[in-house]
């Protein structure tokens, strides 16, 4: 058995990887990307969080939140999520008929301070890059690069080479 202990922060921020079931392409319909986006919404109606970033791919997504003060259960917000989603998920979309969705931990990672703050962000905007489904982040549709860019956080042009400060971490 894993020693993995959670740590729980209240009001922290953190970046967490969930993957799809056996890494079923599940959002490579976008249609199931949007389902996604209208579970955020409708677990955040209930639990606030604020979503600071994110990018979802086939099989995994990656995001970034901010957690209320005096709050530390993202635990209870990601099982809500994932419930919501899996209910309006057909069983013709699942691979092999497979009644799981998702695999069932996440990994986390609760940010300490801002250099670590800006370095999961690269590490979220370049992931389709990476995984080779876009050239630049800003080719890939379902993430918030384009918000950042549109903030000022990004030139337009930011990943077409591979950001040095995100060589040494693994989320996956």
């Amino acid at each position: 058995m894993s020693d993995y202990r959670r740590l729980y922060f209240p009001g922290g921020t953190y970046f967490f990887t969930l993957v799809t079931y056996r890494r079923q392409p599940i959002f490579a319909d976008a249609e199931r990307v949007e389902q996604l986006r209208r579970s955020f919404r409708e677990v955040k109606a209930k639990r606030p969080f604020d979503l600071l970033a994110a990018v979802v791919l086939p099989d995994h997504l990656h995001c970034l939140w901010r957690l209320p003060e005096g709050d530390a259960d993202f635990s209870t917000r990601w099982q809500m999520v994932k419930a919501d989603f899996s209910r309006h998920v057909p069983a013709q979309a699942r691979k092999g008929g497979a009644k799981a969705v998702w695999q069932p931990r996440f990994y986390d990672h609760c940010i300490r301070d801002e250099n670590d703050f800006h370095k999961h962000l690269d590490y979220i905007h370049y992931n389709p890059v990476k995984h080779g489904l876009a050239s630049t982040p800003d080719e890939w549709p379902h993430s918030s690069f384009e918000r950042f860019v549109a903030l000022g956080w990004y030139p337009n042009n930011w990943g077409e080479v591979a950001p040095a400060n995100i060589e040494d971490i693994e989320c996956e």
